[in-house]
């Protein structure tokens, strides 16, 4: 078999399929669902909320396809950055690339920093006198020890996160246990007035912020591709871990929504001064079991927030690195450290950017920054793979897939309308605070960025294309070709 690019750059493919599902889950499931609930109803205006995870589920499973057969036959550190550097690297040269880098800079540490916010949020249930300094600072010295804790070796952190999946999945079992011994089906299933009127204005705008929401929900079915480097078996791997987590994640969710709202009326998720807004799952339990239990899970909870952040920012630092290797981003990037072979650069500036976001999200809200997060994402990334996929089948059909989307290309369609309608709501689903505005202004500021880098460094628009398609020779081995 022929040596991958990244075989030959120091990375070691040590992650099997089992660590790759739990990465994935870990990463996806984290402390999400437990402070979105109360998001989802208030999206919905009652327990017909369920439709935004459903809806959810549909979009994550159309655009985990797109990422299963992208990773499986681009399995490189970085994930999207490969892909789109592959794809779009004939028209455009280097910009895609960049601008993915640029934005995923800002979207992935974004979407980190809610984990914090939760886990500060489920603290607060077990220390009520918590003060808002006082939580600030929780937040902060929990994102240095994530970024301690992930200063070593891979297949350690792999142990250590099959470790956490136990205890994310140990936290939500025990949730939806006490939630299904005190259902109330009348709770749980009795709608307001016009909950599905499908011609009302407010129940699209209800649905788009609820897909918002859904779809971070799920965010983290691409963790594994972004280790593609250091996964084994990667054709195989991949896809599986992907599909698996997805449709793993979507059953719990599910059973936790439902269970939730079966025990707590859904009218105290949306009053700001009960604890039911801030922390559901801990309330669950004590109506359920007592307070005994509740504060237990909720110990639970914050180690399976602490697993999310953990996992993303394991996958997150990889990208610049394959970036600054091939020069498509700053140069200091590119370095591994020197015993345990991880990217140090990268996972400090996420780690500080997570922190950065953590306190813009305790001066905001919840809702706000995971609309800007999911914007940003939306522009470069989401939009960008799902032509992607089209323009490597018809740019390199001699490349080797050992997954080929199902059904293609109706998942790309799926998953284009579900994004278009996320960036379409979003100023409306989260007013005055203008989350399109600020991600086509990141978007702008990073082609400028671009354009500046590139002057310097000679490439297009002021040099030549530079076509490597490495993963093509890779697979079918044979004189190389770099083409100008």
């Amino acid at each position: 078999m022929a040596e991958l690019p990244d075989e030959r750059v120091g990375f070691v493919r040590r992650i099997g399929l089992f660590q790759a599902t739990a990465l994935n889950m870990s990463q996806m499931c984290g402390i999400g669902p437990f402070v979105t609930i109360p998001l989802m109803v208030a999206a919905f205006g009652g327990p017909q909320a369920v439709i935004g995870f459903l809806a959810g589920a549909v979009l994550a499973l159309a655009d985990g396809l797109i990422w299963a057969e992208l990773g499986a036959s681009l399995p490189g550190a970085g994930g999207s950055y490969v892909y789109l550097r592959q794809a779009f690297q004939y028209g455009t040269g280097k910009l895609m690339p960049f601008l993915f880098v640029w934005t995923a800079m800002l979207f992935i540490p974004l979407g980190m920093s809610t984990g914090v916010l939760g886990f500060v949020q489920y603290l607060a249930y077990l220390w009520p006198d918590l003060s808002p300094g006082q939580g600030d600072l929780v937040g902060l010295a929990v994102t240095a020890g994530i970024v301690v804790l992930l200063w070593r070796r891979v297949e350690n952190i792999a142990r250590l996160t099959v470790v956490l999946w136990t205890v994310m999945i140990a936290s939500v079992v025990l949730v939806i246990a006490a939630a299904f011994t005190h259902f109330s089906p009348e709770r749980a299933f009795t709608y307001p007035a016009r909950a599905f009127e499908l011609t009302a204005g407010h129940f699209w705008t209800g649905f788009a912020a609820g897909l918002t929401i859904g779809i971070y929900d799920y965010l983290g079915y691409n963790t594994v591709a972004y280790l593609g480097a250091e996964v084994r078996a990667p054709g195989r791997t991949i896809p599986r871990a992907v599909i698996r987590s997805i449709l793993g994640i979507m059953t719990i969710y599910l059973l936790l929504e439902i269970g939730t709202l079966g025990v707590v009326d859904w009218r105290e998720m949306l009053d700001p001064h009960s604890p039911a807004s801030a922390s559901v799952a801990s309330v669950v339990l004590e109506k359920a079991w007592g307070r005994g239990a509740a504060d237990t899970v909720t110990v639970l909870i914050l180690l399976t927030a602490a697993a999310s952040v953990l996992t993303g920012l394991l996958g997150g630092s990889r990208i610049p690195y394959d970036a600054a290797r091939d020069r498509v981003f700053f140069r200091p990037y590119g370095t591994l450290h020197p015993r345990h072979r991880f990217p140090t650069l990268g996972l400090l500036t996420m780690g500080a950017v997570t922190a950065a976001g953590f306190l813009l999200g305790r001066h905001t809200d919840l809702a706000t920054l995971i609309q800007l997060l999911t914007t940003v994402m939306v522009l470069v990334q989401a939009l960008a793979q799902v032509a992607a996929v089209s323009v490597l089948r018809r740019r390199q059909p001699g490349l080797h897939r050992p997954y080929r989307m199902w059904l293609h290309p109706l998942p790309s369609i799926v998953a284009l309308l579900g994004w278009l309608v996320i960036y379409g709501y979003a100023d409306r689903s989260s007013p005055g605070r203008y989350p399109v505005e600020w991600s086509l202004a990141w978007v702008g500021a990073g082609a400028v960025a671009f354009l500046v880098w590139a002057r310097r460094e000679k490439e297009w628009p002021f040099g030549p294309k530079r076509i490597r398609e490495e993963y093509l020779h890779s697979t079918n081995p044979g004189p190389g070709r770099l083409r100008r």
